[in-house]
């Protein structure tokens, strides 16, 4: 299941979250035509990962402090966080199987 984040959840739905499993976090905006067809992918990925991932999206308008204190510029933006840290950071599209793979990497 995809989970929503927000600057007044993020702390403990992604920071503590990541401590346990990585944490996949899909910054976007409902004007952002690349984020349309992004977000259903993540969807998919929230799907294949199951309950070894924590897998979310960040409404970058509504979430604006969360999305500054990551540098999110472009959206989609995507980014995994493990253990507090980001490990990864993607920007633009990406393929459900990347994102797929590169979760993996961090179980």
């Amino acid at each position: 299941m995809t989970k929503e984040f927000t600057d007044e959840n993020f702390q403990v739905e992604v920071m503590e979250a990541s401590k346990e499993k990585p944490v996949l976090i899909d910054f976007f905006a409902a004007w952002c035509g690349p984020c349309k067809i992004q977000g259903p992918m993540v969807d998919e990925v929230a799907q294949a990962m199951g309950d070894k991932a924590v897998v979310g999206k960040l409404d970058t308008e509504t979430s604006h402090q969360t999305a500054s204190k990551f540098g999110v510029m472009s959206i989609p933006n995507l980014i995994i966080i493990k253990d507090g840290k980001v490990v990864e950071n993607f920007v633009g599209l990406q393929p459900k199987e990347s994102l797929i793979a590169t979760l993996e990497k961090y179980l």
